[in-house]
């Protein structure tokens, strides 16, 4: 069902903004409120990622999605720009290179050939293409790689400062308020009441609160599936004169890092090093354990590039993912509140797809149905169903 009038979404991060900017720039006529209830952002998913961008997934409707992202991400610095702001989101198309060893070549082959038919852009590397790709990788136990040349990294904070910018120019209202109840009637959603005691009336309102979704879908009677869960990331200081610039590298031992270029020709090179499968548990914990620098992130590191032995540490944080049992976002009206769209539980990947996620949302506030990305897939009663997103591809 198309809706008109005021449009509230709950959550100004990169995914709040992006559905924001993309409601204006389509044209709805409407009021579009967003509320944030932390203007620093200070512990905002989006300043808090490590900023990868890739087409590399296994199901169709993440390939599509992240597709739509990379491209619009490739124009973002030149296609955002307003009056009084230039975006620097700094998109660099290094590629995202997956490593495939004997437990993970099958996946791997499979996954790149559905890749390919679904047009993303994917080449199978050999270990002697790899040894001239990422010099000094240890590759005795891999069995080749597979490479996105068009896929890379960019700055979350640009990203979230671009689309902030680009939607409150095209007329989009920010409040530094916190959403502390939903009002409905008759099974449709009414509006919000913000912690000053305001209300604001709405035709429609959005979740887009990140891992703190699960709360806001409390106030409209409904359970969501999601967890708020840490994911830990180290920036490190490469040895001096590196000979050259990493692409994204994804271990089979799932420890990631990409190069962190820097800011200044006095700056050093940096890397950015996260893992993934390390069994954190549940909660609201931004906590970064240092420690397990030593025991978890830095020892496969070295093992897989030697050359990273003298590696020194400078920093550590700590941010969450919202997880879903499938690891996949949940979008679109929800069934049971009629005008109340999802947003969330993107698992890690919501910066890397939230230009497609603000498209597809825009459309289906407006229209009714989503002609961008097909994403009735990711419905939010699928898991009542038992009917899962399968996705081999998310670290």
């Amino acid at each position: 069902m198309a809706r008109a009038g005021t449009v509230v979404i709950v959550g100004g991060g990169v995914v709040g903004s992006s559905i924001a900017y993309h409601l204006r720039r389509d044209g709805h006529a409407g009021r579009v409120v967003v509320v944030e209830r932390d203007p620093t952002y200070a512990r905002a998913s989006s300043f808090l990622a490590m900023g990868g961008i890739r087409q590399q997934f296994s199901s169709a409707v993440n390939v599509q999605l992240a597709q739509y992202s990379t491209r619009f991400y490739a124009a973002f610095d030149r296609a955002l720009k307003v009056p009084g702001h230039e975006p620097h989101v700094n998109f660099r198309q290094r590629g995202y290179l997956f490593l495939a060893d004997d437990a993970s070549a099958d996946r791997l082959e499979v996954r790149v050939e559905r890749q390919r038919r679904l047009g993303a852009s994917v080449e199978r590397r050999s270990v002697d293409q790899l040894s001239a790709l990422v010099p000094g990788v240890r590759l005795d136990d891999i069995r080749f790689g597979v490479f996105g040349p068009d896929d890379g990294y960019g700055e979350p904070r640009g990203v979230l400062a671009g689309f902030r910018a680009a939607a409150a120019a095209a007329g989009a209202e920010y409040l530094p308020a916190e959403v502390v109840g939903l009002t409905c009637r008759s099974g449709r959603i009414a509006g919000v009441e913000l912690d000053s005691g305001e209300p604001v009336g709405a035709d429609a309102v959005v979740n887009a609160a990140g891992p703190f979704a699960a709360r806001l879908g409390k106030m409209a009677g409904i359970d969501l599936p999601i967890q708020p869960v840490r994911q830990q990331l180290f920036r490190c200081a490469l040895p001096a004169r590196w000979p050259y610039r990493f692409p994204v590298v994804i271990d089979p031992t799932g420890v990631h890092w990409r190069h962190d270029d820097p800011v200044t020709e006095s700056d050093p090179d940096r890397l950015v090093v996260a893992r993934t499968r390390l069994n954190e548990p549940p909660g609201e914990n931004f906590d970064c354990d240092l420690s397990r620098w030593e025991s978890d992130f830095r020892p496969p590191l070295v093992r897989r590039v030697p050359g990273l032995k003298p590696l020194e540490l400078v920093e550590g944080w700590a941010g969450l993912y919202a997880m879903t049992p499938d690891h996949n976002p949940l979008l679109g009206e929800h069934p049971a509140v009629s005008g109340f769209f999802l947003a969330n539980g993107f698992s890690g990947h919501g910066l890397m797809i939230a230009p497609a996620v603000g498209k597809v949302l825009s459309e289906l506030i407006r229209t009714g149905r989503a002609d961008t990305v097909d994403v009735s897939c990711l419905d939010a009663g699928r898991f009542d169903r038992g009917d899962l997103v399968h996705d081999e591809a998310l670290i």
